[in-house]
């Protein structure tokens, strides 16, 4: 079993189970993560499941998440809360595999 935790607004954390869900925001939303909107459902056309990586690991070297593609980058210019360009990710395009166990991902203040 594989799982990602989410770290809420107030500081509390929440760990999930990833097997079953295709990319962060989905295990956000069927595990009842408050924190995450994803207003179009995860089609990076909104910026409402804005999340920071945590996990020095999945920031640089081999479990490192690939660069955010040029649409999630524009997308990230229209984030609520501030955009940090070293670990500011949309979570809709965090694609989930078991080399991601253990990422770590901060809900911002507001979406």
């Amino acid at each position: 079993m594989s799982t990602i935790t989410f770290i809420l607004k107030d500081g509390s954390r929440r760990m999930v189970d990833i097997d079953d869900h295709p990319n962060a925001m989905q295990a956000a939303q069927f595990n009842n993560i408050p924190g995450i909107e994803a207003a179009c459902g995860g089609f990076c056309s909104c910026a409402t499941c804005h999340v920071y990586v945590e996990s020095a690991e999945h920031l640089k070297g081999p479990r490192a998440l690939p660069p955010p593609a040029p649409d999630e980058a524009a997308m990230l210019g229209g984030t609520a809360a501030q955009r940090d360009k070293k670990t500011s990710r949309l979570s809709c395009q965090i694609l989930l595999s078991p080399a991601l166990d253990g990422l770590v991902l901060r809900i911002p203040d507001r979406q």
